[in-house]
């Protein structure tokens, strides 16, 4: 088993840890209600310490039931979950996406990363005198009439 392996595992032991541990200890259950969220808490507290406190605003839509409220909310979770899982791997596809584009122009180049129609335009004595990695060239080969001296990315004399 592997290092990343068993720190997973732990890790995952952990996790399951602090989900079980409260169920399986009884913590929660002094309270009507174990475990109830953190909202129903303030609401408790509030209507002990003031019970004539009147809020000031009242919700768009009040569930019928806790089940269902809870059920809307993992439905929330959800979709935020989606909107994050779609957003980030759209990112990675376009950087791969680019990553496979150099990769296809650095296959097409030929020989030590020098463009496949430079090599050519070398041999002939003839081309642009482009570089996609340095922007500039060094002309020389010892064919006949090959280009020579320092070529410009757009390919004039230097």
């Amino acid at each position: 088993m592997s290092r990343n392996a068993k720190i997973n595992t732990l890790l995952l032991l952990v996790v399951a840890a602090l989900a079980v541990l409260p169920l399986a200890l009884g913590l929660g259950d002094h309270k009507e209600e174990p475990f109830t969220g953190a909202d129903a808490e303030a609401e408790t507290a509030i209507t002990e310490l003031q019970p004539d406190y009147e809020p000031w605003f009242s919700p768009l839509y009040e569930p019928p039931s806790g089940e269902i409220e809870s059920a809307l909310f993992a439905l929330q979770a959800a979709l935020g979950a989606g909107v994050l899982a779609y957003y980030f791997g759209l990112r990675r596809g376009r950087r791969q996406g680019a990553a496979r584009a150099g990769a296809a122009g650095t296959e097409a180049a030929g020989k030590e990363g020098v463009p496949a129609a430079a090599e050519a335009d070398a041999k002939t004595g003839t081309g642009t005198g482009t570089d996609a990695g340095t922007g500039t060239r060094t002309g020389s080969d010892s064919g006949a009439g090959a280009a020579s001296g320092v070529r410009a990315v757009d390919g004039r004399d230097a």
